[in-house]
């Protein structure tokens, strides 16, 4: 598989057409657009090249970032043998051939940087058929994935390679390599500046499709130049990069999370609408708004549970694209309403408890007695009906006995909170004093 920037695998005939990605493929590292964080001089793998000791890496990133690009020219810097392989296409088979060339080459002085496309897509048994001849140095192995490294390689893998980040390029890069591609064609692209700036946002990040963008609009015959809405009639918006069952996925949903716990209902809403133009399914979006509702806002604003349920139910009941409206309500509910995840940190300090002394028994006060024996045993003797005390309140114990009692919930001075707070405070003051009496 050729990359943005990687050579082809065979040289092409100067005369035969190639595709502006092709020609404008870096030959050098220091050609390479973006990507300063690893590829500068105090970054990792300047610091690898200057000290001419590179390791095996792994590169995690989005496509069209220059990830086989970099490796091809990491092997020309180093002198060893490039081999490209993809994951899709390889079976055990194809391994055993390239390890085995790799050794061949390794007894006649050579290495070989193999670098493997899509490594995430190998199984756990295929990623140990590396180990051994990473360790020996038959290859220098150099992985590339879109999936996070953490949960898709195996922990031995992660171990003998550094994973380097690579970023999406940002308009700067963008623009760069535009001024690159007209430099190529030998022309200025017919557009406006308001033009020529959502050309670039099409890209979205991607330099392969924005020097494929650039291709089709150079080869345009117009007059003057094109307006914004000109350009959006001639080109489709380049589709979301949004996997709903990978990273990006959970990198959106963390973000809106975030977002609607800072009480930025702008920023909030913004990663809403991000997740859905990447097509996530409106029912997932409600069912974590109620979340956040119980966990982030809480008691300090008992509405917000029932604003979120009702926002889901006229989804049902609408359905899209009109129910999407009922739910963006709610994120701006949900982000402006009073913050407290009392609830949230006395569940699970409940559940902490609970499962330390779960073997310990109701006090017998409490306890119904049923049968005579239980009786006898002293189940129910001492109960008092709160309904009976003065103020209604007994101030009974209701832990096992012996268990200390535990503070669980913490009230917090904001919202309804603030009103739970003081019955918090007088039931304790209460309680005290029976206690005593």
């Amino acid at each position: 598989m050729a990359d943005l920037f990687g050579d082809p695998e065979t040289p092409a005939v100067d005369t035969a057409p190639r595709p502006l990605a092709d020609r404008l493929r870096p030959k050098t590292l220091q050609e390479v657009i973006g990507q300063e964080q690893v590829l500068g001089p105090d970054a990792p793998l300047g610091v690898m090249l200057e000290a001419n000791s590179l390791s095996s890496l792994v590169f995690w990133g989005p496509p069209g970032v220059g990830k086989t690009t970099i490796a091809r020219l990491l092997a020309q810097e180093t002198d060893l043998h490039f081999v490209q392989i993809s994951a899709i296409f390889t079976g055990v088979p194809d391994l055993k051939k390239v390890f085995e060339a790799a050794k061949i080459r390794r007894a006649n002085g050579q290495g070989t940087l193999l670098f493997v496309d899509e490594i995430h897509r190998f199984n756990k048994a295929q990623q140990d058929g590396f180990l051994p001849h990473m360790e020996d140095g038959t290859i220098l192995l150099v992985g590339a994935t879109t999936e996070n490294p953490s949960f898709e390689l195996n922990a031995a893998v992660l171990s003998r390679a550094q994973v380097l980040v690579l970023e999406r390029l940002n308009l700067a890069d963008l623009e760069r390599l535009a001024q690159r591609a007209e430099q190529e064609l030998g022309k200025a692209l017919p557009l406006a500046g308001g033009a020529r700036e959502a050309l670039l946002e099409m890209a979205d990040g991607d330099g392969r499709a924005l020097l494929n963008l650039i291709e089709q609009v150079s080869a345009w015959k117009v007059d003057g130049k094109l307006s914004t809405d000109q350009l959006a009639t001639r080109l489709m918006k380049r589709a979301v990069n949004y996997d709903k069952s990978g990273d990006e996925h959970y990198n959106l949903i963390s973000a809106l999370h975030k977002s609607v716990r800072g009480s930025d209902p702008d920023a909030s809403l913004y990663w809403f609408a991000r997740m859905l133009e990447g097509g996530e399914d409106p029912r997932f979006l409600a069912r974590r708004l109620t979340r956040m509702a119980v966990e982030d806002i809480g008691l300090a604003d008992p509405q917000a549970q029932a604003v979120c349920l009702q926002a889901w139910e006229t989804y049902e009941r609408l359905g899209s694209p009109e129910g999407e409206l009922a739910l963006s309500q709610a994120v701006i509910y949900l982000a402006l309403a009073p913050k407290s995840n009392a609830n949230y940190v006395a569940y699970k300090a409940a559940r902490k408890a609970a499962k330390k002394t779960g073997s310990m028994m109701p006090p017998k006060h409490i306890l119904n007695a049923p049968t005579g024996l239980m009786e006898d045993q002293g189940y129910g003797a001492g109960y008092a009906y709160d309904h009976d005390a003065e103020d209604g309140f007994s101030g009974q114990n209701y832990f096992p006995e012996g268990m200390k009692r535990p503070d669980f919930f913490v009230p917090v001075e904001r919202g309804f909170e603030r009103e739970l707070a003081k019955r918090v405070a007088y039931f304790a003051k209460l309680r005290a004093q029976r206690s005593k009496g």
